[in-house]
């Protein structure tokens, strides 16, 4: 008998843990399934990557098939959610879209069966060597060969988080629609949260898809608007829907399924009876330059999961990407507020729940960040980022302002603290201007600095939170700012102590140099001078006046 077809919302084929431990394989609409007694938890997944792409696939679920129509209807389901014959109701309208094999169109797949050299469908996978690594023989720490064949739910994920992540890949091979490797940013609303209260958190307000735009969101339900010679780009409101940045396709692929009776994935160890062992692409599929969806607020929304910046006002908006050095409190400004110029913006998710959702249901846990992506070089993937931090937040719109006000300024000083400590650092061992700030070791020593003083960050981000919890009015936060500017000081000395290192044999013009960098940023850690004023401004701590001594008049 040959194996029935994958159907993405009406099969089970989600990996998860449920709070007992027990592990299961649900269908989306099951992640409602026994919430009050033994909620799901987790994807369970074998990496990290499918792992946030199964949150992001879930959520757009939601937000394309029954998202909140206001922010009433988002409480109500937050408060009683949904029961999983609810659910598999919306679902239902948009089930057809999400066939992974079989006649018809395909989920993610090109409508034309394509014609084209045969991939390994290990390369499926965004992090797995491609042609020129192997070639140079030079995947040393990514192994070519390691997966023959992946079962059809792990195929689907692969898939999932190529088209949404899509690097470039050479000659019209186009990126993702929020470019090669976005950074995702989901908002954890509390210590315990369930999946369901996960990717609810993150669902935006909206309306569900009518069936007369479907290929408009789910563009595998019509040819493929390509983007060659005569092609042209997609955007909302043109030739695509809104909604279609959650289904963006830029890669023409056919996956090859094989039947195999008791075959086993690969990557999960799990069994199925239709393999995929290969997969077939051709060039110049849909490009998403110049989208920018739905306005929100003073920005445009690329994707409601990814923060945004342009270079200038009136420029394009561009999403944010992973950097090397991981995700820290050095990035709060654009992953969690709006940057002073207005030129960096969160992720609509994050700034619809601190704006209005942690407002209306205060008190239900620690809200926390995760951030997430591929830290991309050009088309090499250089790894996968993943960090979690704190969230804080404040019931009342002014003490909110506050708070980010503070948390802002914070960052700024210590930005500036930390390209000092570099700057004297390198004048310490090298002398100015001979070795490039930017150097290995300079670097080396910035990151130091902003992980050393991280947990300081976040304590002081906390207090705040919790005084702006008692005292409505607005509380001053000068003791706080001083208490930041002796931390990060402290710091940057502590940092540039242990990487300065005078031994016996240090020669006279080292000593002196070594001792005239520390003098130096000893004094800019203190409020002195040029560098020091620019510290305190950024803190609004008044800069100390120094009054010139007056002479005294000599005794005739």
């Amino acid at each position: 008998m040959h194996p029935s077809c994958l159907n993405l919302v009406t099969d089970p084929w989600l990996p998860v843990h449920r709070r007992s431990g027990m592990s299961a394989t649900i269908r989306p609409a099951q992640i409602v399934e026994d919430i009050a007694t033994d909620p799901v938890v987790a994807i369970d997944w074998p990496r990290a990557d499918f792992r946030i792409a199964s949150l992001e696939y879930v959520i757009g679920l939601l937000a394309t098939a029954c998202p909140p129509r206001d922010q009433d209807a988002w409480i109500e389901r937050w408060e009683e959610p949904p029961s999983v014959a609810e659910l598999d109701a919306a679902f239902a309208p948009v089930a057809d879209a999400f066939r992974l094999d079989g006649p018809g169109p395909r989920f993610l797949q090109d409508m034309e069966d394509l014609q084209s050299d045969r991939e390994p469908v290990e390369r499926l996978l965004i992090n797995a060597p491609g042609d020129s690594t192997v070639k140079k023989n030079a995947d040393l720490f990514v192994h070519r060969e390691q997966i023959a064949a992946l079962g059809r739910p792990a195929a689907a994920m692969a898939l999932f988080t190529l088209q949404s992540w899509a690097p470039s890949g050479g000659a019209g091979n186009m990126t993702g629609l929020r470019g090669g490797g976005p950074l995702v940013t989901l908002v954890l609303p509390h210590e315990s949260a369930n999946i369901w209260e996960i990717v609810w958190a993150n669902t935006p307000i909206g309306s569900p898809v009518q069936e007369v735009d479907l290929p408009h969101v789910f563009p595998w339900l019509a040819p493929t608007i390509g983007s060659g010679k005569n092609g042209t780009s997609v955007r909302p409101g043109h030739n695509a829907h809104p909604l279609q940045c959650w289904w963006g396709m830029p890669r023409r692929i056919r996956l090859d399924f094989q039947a195999a009776e008791g075959g086993v994935c690969d990557l999960t160890g799990r069994r199925d009876d239709v393999l995929v062992t290969g997969w077939r692409q051709r060039p110049y599929g849909a490009s998403y330059a110049g989208w920018t969806g739905m306005p929100y607020g003073a920005g445009a929304m690329i994707h409601p999961l990814t923060p945004r910046y342009r270079q200038k006002k009136d420029a394009e908006w561009l999403s944010v990407h992973p950097q090397p050095g991981g995700i820290g409190y050095r990035h709060w400004t654009g992953l969690v507020v709006n940057s002073g110029d207005g030129q960096r913006l969160p992720a609509s998710a994050v700034l619809t729940w601190r704006d209005a959702r942690f407002p209306d249901i205060a008190g239900t846990g620690r809200t926390r960040l995760l951030a997430a992506g591929y830290d991309m070089d050009n088309m090499k993937a250089r790894g996968f980022v993943e960090s979690e931090m704190p969230l804080p937040g404040a019931t009342d719109p002014a003490c909110q302002e506050a708070l980010d006000t503070l948390a802002r300024d914070c960052v700024e000083a210590a930005d500036l603290v930390a390209a000092l400590l570099r700057t004297y650092v390198r004048d310490a061992l090298f002398g100015k201007g001979t070795v490039s700030p930017d150097a290995i070791l300079l670097a080396g020593v910035r990151e130091q600095f902003w992980t050393h003083t991280e947990g300081a960050f976040f304590d002081l981000v906390n207090r705040a939170a919790r005084v702006a919890g008692q005292d409505d009015t607005g509380p001053d936060d000068t003791g706080l700012r001083k208490d930041w500017l002796r931390t990060i000081g402290w710091a940057a000395m502590t940092q540039f102590d242990a990487t300065i290192v005078l031994a016996p044999d240090t020669g006279m013009t080292e000593a002196q140099r070594s001792a005239q960098a520390r003098r130096q940023l000893r004094m800019a850690v203190a409020g002195s001078g040029k560098a020091g004023s620019a510290i305190m401004v950024a803190l609004k701590i008044p800069v100390p006046v120094i009054r010139k001594p007056i002479a005294r008049a000599r005794r005739p």
